[in-house]
């Protein structure tokens, strides 16, 4: 098995990816935080306004906010997260939008399909 452990700060990315979503076109910024044999996290960052168009669910997943709000809409649901909230990410086609800058980390189990 290798070790991969290694330390992150998130807040200081935080900052770092908010600065580059506020210059970007865009309005976003992502970096992969971690990438192993079944699980793969990306920390992504929007800025206010900004949405994530619908798109495939990945068979198992996560969304966990670490600063600001989103909502995330799926069919006819629409969940509002904010600082703090972790989700499940429903398995079925979804969009997430910004209602304020914000970061959220977001984990994939690859091992399914």
């Amino acid at each position: 098995m290798t070790d991969n452990s290694h330390t992150q700060n998130l807040a200081e990315l935080t900052d770092e990816l908010l600065n580059k979503a506020r210059s970007a076109n865009s309005g976003r910024a992502a970096h992969g935080v971690y990438s192993g044999q079944y699980l793969k996290q990306a920390l992504l960052t929007l800025t206010a306004g900004t949405t994530m168009a619908e798109h495939d669910s990945p068979p198992e997943a996560t969304l966990q906010v670490l600063k600001g709000s989103v909502a995330l809409s799926a069919a006819e649901e629409t969940w509002e997260l904010r600082s703090g909230d972790l989700m499940t990410i429903p398995p079925q086609r979804h969009s997430v939008t910004a209602h304020e800058d914000v970061a959220f980390l977001l984990t994939i189990r690859t091992d399914v399909s």
